[in-house]
């Protein structure tokens, strides 16, 4: 059966700043300069490698989003994004995905990066629950990440579980060959599991609307662009 939920008819909540993937190369490059900044912060040996835009931020296999400051248009978070459905997730080349994930619609979230000032941590919110929307909105079951420690109790903290329980940390060729824990979490079991522990983002997920959040499909920033056609109407953020 599906999962019914009381809703909260006009919650709704402005930000500071909007959230959309990024409409042509000057958002792109600052998607990319947020990157390179917390990157260089917490993992310096990849700070060079992320001073330019990569292939996946061009070919048109993924997508980016940006959070943008509403003030000056400052960027204060990044992170990208691919399915399964056209191409292989960036973690398929350094492990095999079990049998159970294998057959199923996959999005995997890739380059999150948010700015060191205080709204970072609602940056964060919101990029991970534009991604959430995203997922539900496109017919994705499950979302997969790779995490490094102590990124990866964040992802314990969202109910994601380990891929490989008895694997630990393994080395990853998309980040510089270093060791993540592989994460999943099926989308209407997690949110099921959210509302039954009343997780904290809960509410702010699925019960509140943020206009500020812009999910239309992204621009062409790359010669290779090639993203369904049948997305190409705006998805609604509010609580169906």
């Amino acid at each position: 059966m599906p999962l019914k939920t009381p809703t909260q008819p006009g919650l709704r909540e402005r930000l500071s700043f909007v959230v959309r993937c990024v409409r042509d190369e000057a958002e792109l490059a600052k998607a990319v300069s947020i990157r390179r900044s917390a990157y260089g912060r917490h993992v310096p040996e990849l700070a060079a490698r992320f001073a330019a835009p990569e292939p996946s931020d061009l070919d048109g296999s993924s997508r980016v989003l940006v959070a943008l400051s509403k003030l000056d248009g400052a960027p204060l978070g990044s992170m990208r994004f691919r399915t399964n459905q056209n191409h292989p997730l960036d973690l398929e080349h350094s492990v095999r995905l079990p049998g159970e994930l294998s057959d199923r619609v996959l999005a995997e979230a890739t380059r999150l990066a948010v700015t060191q000032a205080a709204e970072g941590r609602v940056v964060k919110a919101m990029l991970m629950k534009s991604m959430f929307l995203y997922c539900e909105a496109s017919g994705v079951d499950c979302m997969v990440v790779t995490a490094r420690h102590p990124m990866d109790r964040f992802y314990n903290w969202l109910l994601f579980e380990d891929v490989f329980p008895e694997g630990g940390f393994i080395p990853m060729a998309h980040v510089g060959m270093i060791p993540h824990r592989v994460m999943s979490c099926d989308l209407i079991a997690t949110k099921r599991r959210w509302l039954e522990c009343d997780h904290p983002w809960y509410s702010l997920f699925f019960r509140t609307q943020h206009p500020d959040i812009e999910l239309a499909p992204a621009a062409a920033v790359g010669a290779g662009h090639d993203h369904d056609r049948d997305e190409e109407t705006h998805l609604s953020l509010a609580e169906s």
